[in-house]
């Protein structure tokens, strides 16, 4: 009889176990849906989505440029507290992309709040597992991020150095999350509490796509948990000429503004004997959302454009000696080959502080050269700045 009932139960159990384990199941994979109300922008703009989740669970937005990648590196050159070691790797990928930012349920405004005073000294690992935004860290983790042993002297021979073995997917996520910052400096770039979650499970956002950001198309999914997520929302971001599309920046600029401002630092420039690059280079950065490495590499080949018609203006009121011009030319030669691979290894505020204080020490030495005292002992440099300043006279009537 004992045995009876013993069966009995666990035929009662088995099938309460049928009977309600599906819908349990159904339930707790029951995956979010959104729409948004426009599928297109000019230039940026504000989206809003709405949508409907599981009651009582949050939901988290992620948004990127699905047909827009960039590059992104970091150098690792801190010293690891477990082995006291510094480790000198080089990560880098190229598929970072061109936009990407989470958003977080509203009710973690005080939060993100206190993530944002924290400043450059941010975490984004930590960020997504204080916000519980973990699940919704997907597009970046799944990045090739290739990492090489570097080196001073492989910077020398133009090379990041020796390529390491792949990472595995729990290394590549967290590599990934450091290349984002690396990427996007800001935190409130990358995360933002704009998602309100109602009781019964709605939700909307405004998700608002600042101008300057790459064309094409951006993808919106609505995460709950892990794997648990939306179908993804479409919508297209268009720009028009006179703003362009910069690639390797991975942003859009109106072209007339940087024209402007060449044009009156190559002017400039040129009068100091040179092409107006160290002049550009630190405005570009400062006035424009463009990344430091961009901005050396792009200001570089530019400045043959000043130096070509400088050289040629000068060359005809003899104003250059050519024994002095080449022997400087080969050193600069050999600087320029080491600059590059250097460059991708400093931040931007590494790039900032050095190139500021190069500026300062430039201007501090020209303004001596300037004063009564220098010039009163230094005649010789007076005679040649007459010399040359009756060349120009000369050349000046011969025109005439």
């Amino acid at each position: 009889m004992k045995k009876k009932v013993k069966l009995l139960k666990m035929v009662i159990v088995l099938a309460a176990w049928v009977l309600l384990a599906p819908g349990a199941f159904a339930q707790g994979q029951e995956v979010p849906t959104l729409q948004i109300d426009k599928t297109s922008l000019n230039n940026g703009g504000v989206i809003k989505v709405t949508g409907r989740a599981p009651a009582g669970q949050p939901v988290y937005l992620e948004v990127w440029a699905a047909d827009k990648s960039v590059r992104a590196n970091r150098f690792d050159n801190k010293r690891d507290p477990k082995t006291g070691q510094i480790p000198y790797i080089f990560y880098l990928t190229y598929d970072m992309p061109a936009y990407y930012k989470i958003f977080v349920p509203a009710d973690q405004k005080e939060k993100f709040a206190e993530l944002l005073k924290t400043g450059k000294n941010w975490s984004y690992s930590e960020a997504l597992k204080e916000l519980g935004a973990e699940a919704a860290y997907n597009v970046p983790a799944g990045m090739q991020i290739d990492s090489f042993k570097a080196s001073l002297m492989a910077s020398v021979i133009g090379s990041r150095g020796k390529l390491l073995e792949p990472l595995s997917d729990q290394e590549n996520k967290k590599r990934s999350m450091q290349l984002v910052k690396s990427r996007f400096k800001d935190l409130d770039k990358v995360m933002g509490s704009d998602v309100i979650v109602n009781p019964d499970g709605t939700f909307t956002a405004d998700i608002n796509i600042r101008t300057g950001l790459a064309p094409g198309d951006y993808k919106i999914v609505a995460v709950t948990g892990d794997n648990v997520k939306s179908s993804p929302a479409v919508f297209e971001n268009k720009i028009s000429f006179p703003r362009v599309y910069l690639k390797t920046a991975g942003t859009s600029q109106n072209i007339l503004w940087p024209f402007l401002l060449a044009l009156g630092v190559t002017i400039f420039g040129v009068l100091m004997g040179a092409g107006g690059g160290f002049i550009l280079n630190p405005l570009l950065v400062s006035l424009f959302p463009l990344p430091h490495t961009v901005v050396a590499g792009t200001v570089t080949p530019t400045v043959l454009f000043s130096q070509g018609s400088g050289i040629y203006n000068y060359s005809k009121i003899k104003f250059i000696n050519w024994k002095l011009g080449i022997g400087i030319g080969c050193a600069m030669l050999l600087g320029a080959f080491i600059g590059p691979k250097l460059t991708e290894l400093i931040t931007l505020d590494q790039f900032k502080f050095a190139f500021g204080w190069i500026l300062l020490v430039l201007a501090g030495l020209m303004y001596w050269q300037t004063t009564a005292g220098y010039l009163s002992k230094n005649k010789k440099e007076q005679a040649i700045l007459k010399e040359f300043k009756r060349r120009a006279e000369e050349a000046a009537k011969a025109k005439q």
